[in-house]
């Protein structure tokens, strides 16, 4: 038996001496992240695990953890998870015996030496057991390759409940700042419905042309329209922020204003931290580890295949006086010699989609890297931007001041008044989506540098 398995051994070595080499990874996929950011923001704060809540803002905070637990996309995550969690059990099979158990029997009628016909009920039970050999790694390369796969769902779990996380609380936030832009409309709407009674009042009594009343009434009408629009687009936010959380569209009850949301500092992170942050740099990393483990496997093909088997039953017939025990010991070793080339290609597909990996991975990191450079850049200029916006309201709501003491004094034409009332409805609105845009992008900047320390990481 020795004997045997050495020269089981020896051949296996014999045969895989033309065995092509493994490939290394491509050296431009790597990427090294800079010292610093591009930009430069002020006072941060670290991230907590829980980032929404530092919006202060509780019905947020009831949104975004109801999304994390169950919209559907998360879900999809989960079971993938569960998937590659079954696919990982069954590939350490690979590394065990396989055991069996059977009986084989029936009934038979033949010719016995004796040249009569004779009848005999038989039956052999057995027990079979049988064993590859790993010598050349191919079972503990698909030990890895479903672990990494594992590791990679996990990690692209936690990248979909960091992204339903970010849509949910930039959708809030949005649907706030719709209320915000409709209490702008509606407070608007009453001032023009002061002034065309204003300029009504004025024109039944002859002190002005009807083109003064015209236009006030175009002004009024103008402004009304714009309410049913807005109205119908609140009610598709409402939609929208309700499927997000995994319920049939209803409308969503408020915890309050926009004006009421705090702003929180912008998490602190820097350049190198971020390779361990992201949940979708680490699924990326996990992805090259299980390409590896699959070209390995691949490689592991040109390899001979060396099994050992073992069988122990008995057999048992009305023909016996005793049953018989039998057994048997054995192995097999059995190398490919001619493939057409099927075994090369299987090799150069799993190589090709080692690289894949690789390069999806620089392409990951550098995505990652643009994205917190374009929050942090966008937080600096909205930040100026909502400063020079609030003194230029302040100016235009004292011109429209004196527009209006203007007109009523007969100074002026009606039209200087629209002008004013056009353009301070402009700047409110502009203040509305500038304050929105910067909690955004703060939402936009916790989602780019991976939500928390706590976060899955490479």
């Amino acid at each position: 038996m020795r004997r045997s398995l050495a020269l089981l051994a020896t051949s296996a070595l014999m045969l895989s001496a033309c065995v092509p080499a493994l490939q290394d990874a491509p050296v431009g996929a790597a990427v090294s992240p800079p010292a610093q950011w591009r930009t430069q923001l002020g006072v941060t704060a670290p991230a907590e695990a829980d980032w929404w809540d530092a919006f202060g803002d509780p019905q947020l905070t009831r949104l975004v953890e109801q999304a994390r637990l169950n919209n559907p996309d998360v879900r999809v995550a989960a079971a993938r998870v569960k998937e590659a969690r079954a696919t990982e059990q069954g590939s350490r099979g690979y590394l065990l015996p396989s055991l069996g158990a059977g009986v084989e029997g029936g009934i038979r009628r033949e010719v016995s030496s004796l040249g009569r016909a004779q009848k005999s009920v038989a039956a052999q039970p057995a027990f079979r057991a049988s064993y590859e050999l790993d010598l050349f790694g191919k079972n503990a390369a698909r030990v890895d390759a479903a672990e990494a796969g594992v590791e990679a769902n996990l990690a692209a779990e936690e990248a979909a409940r960091l992204s339903v996380s970010a849509a949910t609380a930039s959708s809030y936030i949005t649907l706030l700042a719709l209320d915000a832009r409709l209490a702008v409309l509606e407070a608007t709407l009453d001032a023009r419905a002061q002034a065309l009674k204003f300029a009504r009042d004025r024109a039944e009594v002859g002190y002005t042309s009807q083109l003064e009343l015209r236009q006030a009434e175009a002004e009024y009408q103008a402004t009304a329209q714009l309410i049913p629009q807005l109205k119908a687009q609140i009610a598709r936010q409402e939609n929208a922020l309700s499927v997000l959380t995994g319920e049939l569209p209803a409308a969503i009850r408020r915890g309050g204003t926009l004006a009421d949301l705090a702003t929180p500092a912008p998490p602190a992170t820097l350049p190198s931290e971020l390779l361990r942050r992201r949940p979708d740099i680490a699924a990326a990393e996990y992805r090259i580890a299980a390409a590896d483990a699959q070209m390995r496997v691949a490689r592991a093909d040109f390899m001979p295949s060396i099994n050992l088997g073992a069988l122990a039953g008995a057999a048992v017939s009305d023909l016996l006086a005793d049953p018989i025990g039998t057994w048997s010991l054995g192995g097999s070793i059995l190398a490919p010699i001619f493939q057409s080339g099927q075994l090369e290609a299987q090799l150069e597909g799993a190589t090709a989609r080692r690289d894949q990996a690789a390069w999806a991975y620089r392409s990951t990191v550098l995505n990652a890297f643009r994205e917190v450079e374009d929050r942090i850049a966008a937080l600096s200029s909205l930040a100026e931007q909502e400063q020079a916006l609030q003194a230029q309201q302040a100016a235009v709501a004292d011109a429209l001041r004196h527009a209006r003491n203007r007109y009523r004094a007969g100074y002026t034409p009606y039209i200087e008044q629209v002008d004013a009332q056009r353009a301070l409805l402009g700047v409110e609105l502009s203040l509305v989506q500038v304050r929105a845009d910067e909690l955004t992008t703060l939402v936009g900047l916790y989602q780019a540098t991976g939500g928390a320390p706590s976060s899955t990481g490479g």
